[in-house]
């Protein structure tokens, strides 16, 4: 069995949760690389739906080795929450360990992560206001607390006066009060670091041991390759590395261990906040698509913007990862459309632009440029193989497959574990002979 990635090809929720889940029984490890508690993986078994935001969804699976990498950045209270939901549903956490280098979530990083917002104004970045961008910015700035921290109490009062005197300056620029209570901030983390203690440890010794072993080792990612903070649509990014990129670094895995990289990506597109969306639909057309797909924020509840699949961002993500297989999420919610825009490109000053702009002004300035294929205007809910698709919907398949340069070896056509298809003749079939 290989090593392989599963990374999002778009702005996230692409459905990354189901295809974990259906993956993980197959393999010994699931590990998580980046980001925090704004992502939300949905999986839904026998019609029960999990919502996880920090723990990887191979949790779903007994006996499996869980691994929170050092490229993400935890909120403690929001894991013990999780941890308390999901145990309260029969899931247990005997194999669940968590980077001694991840880098903690505290209050004054909500605190923080709010005033930049609102100081902003019109060019608010439509955060989640988790605290997520000061975590990370106060872990490049070496004023963070990892992990490892929580095991020795004695040294937090300490460790914490930089991020202290850092979130008390910009209050004082912001005319604002602070109002941390420190003390019982440490006391807090003192209480994390008895109950989390057992579990922290360095993964990348764990992972490289499972290796050795002959384990297999599934790479979780969170949110999307659009979202990267270094190739995504700056400054409208998460701020961790979300590409494929970030799973050596985000877990302190050689990327020779790497075997293959599996994108996933819906037959339209989707995002959550500010930021370009060339392809948005608007008025009561994208309402119904939303309606459809249920694409509300599985950690927020936001409404999500809604856009016809666009190929220029779908084929840049294939180049950026090195994609060797496409997973196809949510073809059925387009079964009611007669014709179905795909964008072929963009036209920017009367100039056909194939390949996705750096600079986000262009970006935003962009019109798609479309081509229209038939719908099929039949169910393809709950179909598990491609004879059992209207001929439209394998033709719309295989086109976008054509279009992004990346086969689609897995098609999902609904949200249970087993409405999916796996593609005999594509590669992805080969890893799991």
């Amino acid at each position: 069995m290989p090593n392989i990635v599963v990374a999002g090809a778009q702005w996230g929720d692409e459905g990354k949760g189901k295809i974990v889940d259906l993956l993980a029984s197959r393999v010994q490890v699931v590990a998580r690389y980046n980001g925090g508690h704004n992502a939300g993986h949905t999986v839904i078994i026998g019609g029960e739906r999990y919502v996880l935001h920090l723990i990887p969804a191979g949790i779903l699976h007994p006996g499996i080795l869980c691994v929170m990498g050092n490229g993400m950045v935890i909120d403690p209270w929001a894991l013990e929450k999780e941890m308390q939901e999901l145990a309260a549903r029969g899931i247990e956490f005997g194999d669940l360990v968590i980077s001694d280098r991840a880098h903690l979530i505290l209050p004054h990083h909500r605190a923080l992560e709010a005033i930049a917002e609102e100081r902003r104004g019109s060019r608010r970045l439509g955060t989640t206001s988790r605290g997520i961008g000061p975590a990370y910015e106060d872990k490049a700035g070496r004023r963070g607390l990892r992990m490892v921290d929580l095991l020795t109490p004695e040294t937090l009062p300490g460790k914490l006066e930089e991020a202290r005197r850092h979130y008390e300056d910009i209050c004082r620029a912001a005319e604002r009060t602070p109002d941390v209570d420190w003390e019982r901030l440490v006391t807090d983390l003192v209480g994390f670091g008895e109950r989390l203690g057992p579990r922290i440890c360095d993964v990348s010794l764990v992972l490289q041991r499972a290796v050795a072993q002959g384990h297999s080792i599934l790479f979780e990612g969170a949110q999307a390759t659009l979202l990267d903070v270094d190739f995504g649509t700056y400054p409208y990014v998460t701020s961790s590395s979300a590409a494929v990129g970030g799973v050596a670094s985000g877990l302190g895995i050689p990327p020779t261990r790497i075997d293959a990289a599996l994108g996933i990506v819906k037959a339209y597109t989707t995002r959550v906040g500010s930021g370009p969306l060339p392809t948005e639909i608007g008025g009561s057309l994208e309402e119904e698509l939303r309606r459809r797909g249920s694409e509300y924020g599985a950690s927020t509840g936001r409404p999500r913007r809604c856009g016809w699949f666009d190929a220029v961002i779908a084929r840049y993500s294939v180049r950026m990862n090195g994609f060797d297989s496409l997973a196809l999420i949510k073809l059925d919610v387009l079964d009611a459309l007669a014709e179905i825009p795909v964008c072929i490109g963009y036209r920017h000053r009367g100039e056909l632009v194939s390949e996705l702009p750096a600079d986000v002004a262009v970006v935003e300035a962009c019109e798609p440029v479309y081509e229209r294929l038939p719908g099929w205007s039949a169910p393809t809910s709950g179909a598990r193989s491609m004879d059992a698709l209207p001929e439209a919907a394998r033709r719309y398949i295989d086109r976008l497959a054509e279009l992004v340069g990346c086969e689609i070896g897995i098609v999902s056509t609904g949200p249970d574990r087993h409405d999916t298809i796996f593609r005999s003749n594509s590669r992805f079939a080969a890893w799991f002979d």
